[in-house]
């Protein structure tokens, strides 16, 4: 779902089968808590709103009784009446209000909450197919609009519906056949407001999800404002702001035509009929017929549904709106989550020192096309316990996708993964996630302290192992920051160099002493002086776990006992750094750098395997 207008085509056929009613139930969940105080509320808002159609009432008795008869008392008391019904109904408008701002507030926060916790809780298939601003924005404009529904639309759907029934039921009291006239534009009402809510709902839909792909460009740009100004790029994120910019632009415009042509009915049908009323009033006054009072009382009537009646179009585009929003919202909500944890102990073969086996291992993307090639395809690879084994291969070849299985961010799609004989498949992912650490090659850290982002591979390790994890990193410029392990690294941790990231994030590594350690190329943003020490700092934690370590070049190969070359997604030779230089011509053109590929049976002319091999020698020897 990477566009809206991905998102637009996909779902515009189911937003035509739902309707509007069937989404916002979903939001029942959430508001049930609070149900008491919002039907208070509604209760409350009713009867404000019916409180205003005794004033037409009033207005009758004081135009055919102390206005007829020249009472000026009975003039007074009756202004009297109108003044304590006008702040009565303001009073009980106010505390309607205030019995929903604070539960209201808390069903937000609880559904932004579920939110959260259900992103963490999602593989990461799903968050490499979506974009960070679809999920922002419904985690945050979608999230407001529906609370804002919840506050004012809903309540007022009831109020007015039930103002709308009352006074009508008024109206055909005072003189039926007036109401009839007053009654005639309901049929055309109703099917505008049917074709109106088929139609915005599409376009809503659209311009939430194209504030999505917004909200997207703005944090790409702000995450990478150091791209765009190295570059000079500015002025062509501009312009792709700009193009977004004005296609929700134009998708705006296109939702106010509709509610303004919505609203211009409803305002117009139902004043040509209040004033047929009038006519037929007048003549029937002046017929006898009819009192003075009872027209006016009417009339008074007819006008205090106007609100009412014209607020239906702005009730109906904000419902529909609430609508797609909570839609998107159950988007998220409804993926699946990573597969349940499976209770119970699973079987033990081989012993409780066995290692890390994959066995058959093979992997394809959840959306990659059928009958695609897999990523990995029967990886059968077996590293023994406190061995570290270096994997090498090609970019592309499936290395990273490997190492991303041991801890189960992808689900292998076939053969298995056992650590010590326990197949990962069947132990709990916080368990597998304690006793496996891993080091990725794109440093992340986060807004928090040094400790904190270290601590984050160990919540419980004290200060000695933070400071112990932190001189195996190397990371001793921790020491010269302004408050040591206590300093902010800010966004992304931006504040600090690539290598100091990347020490950090190795550091986070190997604070819990892990069992089995995973590192994908962990050095590469280190110059060599310090790559050297973090070596054989190292070399030390390496000797306490069994390690598989994606490698790029000889000096962190060398920190393996042995080395598995992985080649289109296949081991295709396992055994030590020289003897795979001898032996493997693949292996050894990656060591060397050379620009000569091996031939297409995978094996270099003798001269030329030879001095791949010596050159690769030396630089790991370097």
């Amino acid at each position: 779902m990477p566009t809206s207008e991905d998102v637009s085509a996909k779902d515009s056929s189911a937003v035509r089968k739902r309707s509007a009613v069937r989404s916002l139930l979903r939001l029942w969940p959430y508001v049930r808590p609070v149900r008491v105080r919002l039907f208070s509320a509604a209760f409350v808002a009713v009867l404000a709103s019916c409180l205003g159609l005794v004033i037409p009432l009033i207005l009758k008795w004081m135009v055919d009784g102390p206005i007829a008869d020249g009472d000026k008392g009975g003039i007074w008391l009756g202004a009297l009446f109108l003044l304590l019904l006008g702040i009565l109904e303001a009073l009980l408008f106010g505390f309607r209000r205030w019995l929903v701002a604070r539960p209201l507030a808390g069903v937000e926060a609880a559904m932004r909450a579920d939110l959260y916790r259900h992103l963490q809780r999602l593989p990461i298939a799903f968050h490499d197919r979506w974009p960070s601003g679809q999920l922002l924005s419904r985690g945050t404009t979608d999230l407001m609009l529906l609370r804002m529904f919840l506050a004012f639309p809903l309540t007022f759907l009831l109020v007015n519906g039930t103002t709308i029934l009352v006074g009508f039921l008024i109206l055909l009291m005072q003189e039926w056949t007036l109401g009839l006239v007053l009654l005639a534009p309901v049929v055309p009402l109703v099917i505008l407001c049917s074709v109106f809510e088929a139609k915005y709902s599409l376009v809503a839909r659209k311009a939430q999800d194209q504030v999505g792909d917004l909200t997207t460009v703005v944090e790409e740009s702000v995450l990478g404002v150091r791209i765009v100004k190295g570059f000079g790029r500015h002025r062509s994120q501009a312009v792709a702001f700009r193009a977004l910019a004005e296609r929700l632009r134009g998708t705006e415009l296109g939702k106010a035509r509709l509610l303004a042509g919505i609203w211009a009915l409803i305002m117009v049908i139902p004043e040509v009929a209040i004033g047929a009323a009038l006519v037929l009033g007048t003549i029937q006054v002046a017929d006898g017929h009819l009192s003075t009072g009872t027209l006016v009382a009417f009339l008074s009537t007819a006008l205090a549904l106007r609100w009412p009646v014209e607020s239906i179009g702005f009730l109906l585009a904000m419902s529909q709106e609430s609508a797609t929003a909570t839609e998107r919202y159950f988007e998220v909500m409804d993926a699946k989550e990573e597969t349940a944890d499976t209770a119970g102990p699973a079987a033990v073969e081989g012993g409780g020192s066995d290692g890390l086996r994959f066995e058959g291992v093979s992997f394809r993307y959840p959306d990659a096309e059928a009958g695609s090639v897999p990523v990995l395809a029967e990886v059968d690879l077996h590293i023994r316990s406190g061995e570290t084994m270096a994997l090498v291969g090609a970019t592309g070849s499936g290395k990273t996708t490997l190492t991303a299985l041991v801890p189960r961010l992808h689900e292998a799609t076939g053969g298995r993964i056992t650590l010590d004989g326990e197949d990962i498949t069947l132990m709990p992912r916080q368990r597998l996630r304690e006793l496996v650490s891993v080091a990725f090659e794109e440093p992340t850290l986060f807004s928090a302290t040094v400790g904190e982002n270290v601590r984050m591979g160990a919540e419980s390790a004290d200060d000695a192992a933070l400071l112990r994890a932190l001189d195996v990193a190397q990371a001793d410029f921790v020491q010269e920051l302004p408050q040591g392990v206590h300093t902010e690294v800010g966004e992304q941790g931006l504040s600090l160099s690539g290598g100091q990231r990347q020490r950090l994030a190795l550091a986070r590594a190997v604070v819990g002493r892990p069992r089995f350690l995973v590192l994908d190329d962990p050095l590469s943003a280190l110059d060599v002086h310090t790559e050297a020490l973090v070596e054989a700092a190292l070399r030390r934690v390496l000797e306490e776990t069994t390690a598989l370590v994606v490698a790029h070049r000889p000096s962190t190969v060398m920190l393996a006992d042995r080395v598995a070359l992985i080649s289109d997604g296949r081991i295709t030779a396992v055994g030590t750094h020289h003897e795979l230089l001898r032996s493997n011509a693949e292996y050894a053109w990656l060591m060397s750098g050379a620009d000569a590929e091996p031939d297409a049976a995978g094996e270099a002319a003798p001269e030329a395997r030879s001095d791949m091999g010596a050159e690769a020698v030396e630089g790991s020897m370097r």
